[in-house]
């Protein structure tokens, strides 16, 4: 279910959707998500200063706290 969210706030921001692949890394309390985009929309992902992947990160760890298990996301690239 998170995963999927993350999928899709990454590709309404991107150019090449097809390009996303997020990856869900369990640990015992905590769930990393590892996002993926292709190089030329890691800006689109990141934002000004950061608020667009602070924003997700945000709505990510408001989900996680509703099924009540951390969640991180990391922008690979």
């Amino acid at each position: 279910m998170m995963k999927n969210l993350v999928e899709v706030m990454a590709k309404a921001l991107v150019d090449k959707p097809e390009d996303v692949a997020v990856q869900e890394v369990d640990g015992e309390k905590t769930t990393i998500f590892e996002l993926r985009v292709a190089a030329n929309d890691l800006g689109k992902v990141i934002g000004k200063q950061g608020k667009t992947a602070r924003a997700m990160r945000t709505i990510l760890s408001a989900a996680g706290t509703k099924i009540g298990k951390r969640a991180s996301l990391e922008i690979l690239e």
